[in-house]
């Protein structure tokens, strides 16, 4: 089709359901071609009750990886043609039993020259193909089952974005972005302290001057995150990774992630043995950040904030 050609293997989610479509119209005639009063959604709920075993609706779905809801409004509908019948579980009441009713019963035997025939003939056509599509779909649904189709856009969409962000050194013009992202993070999960202060107000003297760096995030050439490294006096650190923040409009960008690596290229750019961090275990997205950034959990150490529950290190 010209469509699929000209919009190409993104569309492979519209064609796989056109060619759905198209097997199950081809299905609902099989059926009457060999009278068998079957629509072709019943099938999976039919072929696992055809085992002569009696199932709830909650087993078949897991049996065949249908929602509860879709299975259970498939029963209903065989109910209702009297393909099965339902009866109480014997050893608890609260549960319904699905069987194959005797009309089931007597559709198991009409079928089975059908799927016969549907069988050879599906074999007939993967003989016929380059490549046989059981095997790949096979192979797809696999690797989806790692990750999914919405996991995997989602990341090539941050990688993509990723590619407007520039990291860049601290200029003086930066200075009210570098206390507004701050200010606005840390209200927004906790309240404002002392020390906080002395670092926003003062970046030049409390960051800078004492041989530390800040680094701006820019995204199409925009402020929207920053992150500072504290040089460290009369400790066992040498830094301090602190006082990063994100526009709520850039988030799932991976900005703090690039910062991140850049602050620690930064520090070894100093010659740093170590970077210290303190965090808040509530504040999940940062600490699996940290994680990724190869940070790990230290205790014994005294903090300045009030909000801290976590401290970590980074041996460089």
């Amino acid at each position: 089709m010209n469509f699929f050609n000209d919009v190409g293997i993104m569309s492979i989610g519209t064609r796989l359901r056109m060619l759905s479509e198209r097997m199950t119209e081809d299905a609902t005639k099989i059926y009457e071609m060999y009278n068998v009063g079957l629509k072709p959604k019943w099938f999976p709920v039919f072929y696992v009750l055809s085992q002569n075993q009696e199932k709830t609706i909650t087993a078949i779905a897991n049996e065949i990886g249908h929602s509860h809801p879709s299975v259970s409004k498939i029963v209903q509908e065989m109910l209702k043609a009297g393909i099965v019948s339902e009866k109480k579980d014997k050893s608890d009441g609260r549960k319904n039993n699905i069987e194959l009713s005797t009309k089931g019963k007597q559709i198991v035997l009409l079928i089975k020259e059908q799927y016969q025939d549907v069988e050879n003939a599906v074999q007939a056509i993967l003989d016929q193909s380059t490549h046989n599509m059981w095997r790949a779909i096979e192979e797809f649904e696999f690797l989806l089952d790692q990750k999914s189709m919405l996991h995997r856009v989602k990341k090539q969409k941050k990688h993509r974005e990723s590619q407007k962000v520039c990291i860049i050194s601290y200029e003086q013009k930066y200075g009210e972005i570098f206390k507004q992202l701050n200010e606005e993070w840390i209200t927004n999960n906790f309240k404002m302290e002392e020390t906080d202060r002395k670092a926003l107000d003062h970046p030049k003297e409390y960051i800078l001057d004492k041989g530390g760096a800040i680094l701006i995030a820019l995204y199409e050439k925009k402020p929207v995150g920053v992150c500072a490294l504290i040089r460290m006096e009369n400790s066992n650190y040498d830094f301090e990774l602190a006082k990063m923040a994100v526009s709520s409009e850039a988030k799932g960008k991976g900005i703090g992630l690039l910062l991140g690596e850049a602050i620690i290229e930064k520090a070894k750019s100093y010659k740093a043995k170590n970077i210290y961090l303190e965090s808040n275990t509530v504040l999940k997205p940062a600490i699996n950040l940290y994680h990724k950034l190869g940070f790990k959990k230290v205790v014994g150490y005294s903090s300045p904030y009030e909000r801290c529950n976590i401290q970590m290190e980074l041996i460089l």
